[in-house]
């Protein structure tokens, strides 16, 4: 007696291939419906419809197809315990040995711009999680399939084994069944506190009251930040976005720090608009150079400048597509990676060289992620990304002596990095360039000295810019000794006063932006 299979796809990649070894290789009968049984009708192979399977038509315009007894008892049933047999029987309810699922494109859907909630809610599959959950249950009579990438390795067992499949194959099978399930509910629940987030505009919760992470295994990392460290990188959505979108265009596979290195890098490049071209060198994911030039490779050169000894097997990230004379630049010293939105033909002729340099191209370095988990014991915390755009006209100019245009677009240049700096964060910077950084010190004036002691005599006329208040007016006193013209901090100290006062003291322009940066 042939077998029964059912098959009901939103993705149909593979299916007709499947549906023809399962008809003309492995004695089955294919119950399905909707669009899947168009495809397979239309390739010319015999498929029974769900609603002539059943005896009951479709109905509320196809919202409820499958969930039938014949079909729900047919995949749940057990065959070898009689009570179950009995009811099969009594109902006239066949067994399926397989069943085919997956979802409709749900997240897909919510990735378009401008969606609508009805147009998301109809893309909310309600047969298909139950199909799904139901064959899983029963795996152990049972096989699911609900990726295209399943079926191959499906018919191969097949094949092998004379028509059957192994235990394990049908419970790994069962376990991406309900990770794809669980991932699509989460999808879904993500989506509607989104948009109650957005209808509740009054409501001061900013984040919904449940949070769940679900990712797919992208790549098994060498290890994580030290060797004894395993580590993984996952996927998140069922779309491959963001790093996981990205072209490797050379090189070795990247590792954890890597990964994590580019991220940073990449914050960093999303600060500035394209249409000035911005590079930054990173290590450890501080920036140890940053600048702005009037073409690519002047803003690589004044980066890299600004501390070649740190840039050594650092990683570089771009806002423009890499020209030839910016790679031949870049393969001057030892780097990790580059990321920039492009690459022209003769930059990766150039780059080629340098095998083990890795490069990728990520059309998009704007976009990220909007939320930041980070685990604690027993938990895991969430904050939204720091990604408000800084406004100087929203700055207030403390200090009697104010900035020309020109300073005030210094001091912007020397905010909008010093937020991606571990806090305690001083840096410093003359022409669009970073000539000092004070990295994640442990108090401010240690970290205004290091920053100083980097710039050197570079400083007369630089800004400076501090991610918090300062506490005491010693650091502004240490900074004008040294030629600081302005600077930029959050304000907010009870001994504001004390800061304003020195600064009005010692002629040097302070801006207080009312905002904070910490990265800690």
């Amino acid at each position: 007696m042939s077998r029964l299979a059912l098959l009901s796809v939103s993705d149909k990649i593979g299916l007709v291939n499947l549906a023809r070894a399962l008809v003309e290789t492995h004695n089955f009968e294919i119950v399905s419906s909707g669009g899947t049984a168009k495809a397979i009708a239309e390739a010319g192979l015999p498929v029974t419809k769900v609603s002539d399977y059943t005896g009951s038509p479709e109905i509320l315009g196809g919202r409820v197809k499958t969930l039938h007894p014949r079909i729900h008892g047919g995949i749940l049933g057990r065959p070898t315990l009689s009570a179950d047999a009995d009811d099969m029987t009594v109902n006239g309810i066949r067994a399926f040995d397989l069943v085919v699922v997956n979802l409709y494109p749900f997240e897909q859907t919510i990735a378009r711009e401008n969606v609508s909630l009805p147009e998301a809610i109809e893309q909310i599959d309600i047969g298909g999680p139950t199909l799904l959950r139901a064959a899983a249950k029963n795996h152990a009579f049972v096989t699911v399939l609900c990726k295209p990438g399943q079926y191959e390795e499906y018919l191969h067992q097949m094949s092998e084994n004379s028509g059957e499949v192994s235990p394990q194959f049908r419970q790994e099978c069962a376990l991406q069944a309900f990770w794809h399930t669980a991932t699509y509910d989460q999808a879904i629940a993500h989506y509607f506190s989104h948009v109650k987030h957005v209808n509740d505009a009054d409501d001061e919760t900013t984040l919904p009251p449940r949070w769940t992470l679900t990712g797919t295994q992208r790549q098994q990392l060498r290890y994580g930040e030290n060797p004894h460290q395993a580590a993984t990188w996952y996927q998140m959505g069922s779309t491959a976005s963001g790093w996981a979108a990205a072209e490797l265009v050379q090189g070795k596979p990247l590792s954890y720090n890597n990964l994590v290195d580019l991220e940073a890098a990449r914050r960093i490049i999303a600060e500035f608009p394209t249409q000035v071209p911005v590079a930054a060198v990173l290590k450890h994911t501080n920036p140890c150079g940053a600048a702005q030039g009037q073409s690519l490779v002047e803003a690589y050169q004044k980066a890299f400048a600004a501390d070649s000894v740190s840039a050594f097997g650092g990683i570089v990230a771009l806002n423009r597509a890499i020209d030839g004379e910016t790679a031949t630049a870049l393969t001057q010293t030892f780097l990790e990676c580059i990321v920039a939105p492009a690459c022209t033909a003769e930059a990766r002729e150039i780059l080629a060289q340098k095998t083990n340099l890795r490069v990728l191209l990520l059309e998009d370095l704007d976009s990220g992620p909007d939320y930041a988990p980070k685990a604690i014991a027993g938990g895991f915390l969430v904050q939204e990304v720091d990604d408000i755009e800084d406004d100087p006209s929203h700055w207030e100019i403390v200090t009697d002596k104010k900035p020309d245009v020109d300073t005030l677009e210094e001091l912007l240049f020397a905010w909008r990095l010093v937020k991606h700096v571990k806090s305690n964060a001083i840096l410093i910077t003359q022409n669009r360039t970073t000539i000092g950084v004070g990295a994640g010190q442990m108090n401010r004036v240690g970290a205004v000295q290091i920053a100083l002691a980097q710039a050197g005599d570079q400083v007369p006329g630089a800004v400076l810019a501090s991610d918090g208040f300062f506490p005491f007016d010693d650091s502004v006193r240490t900074a004008a000794a040294a030629g600081i013209s302005a600077i930029v901090q959050p304000g907010g100290s009870r001994r504001d006063e004390d800061s304003i006062k020195a600064a009005n003291e010692l002629g040097i322009i302070m801006a207080m932006t009312g905002v904070r940066h910490f990265l800690h």
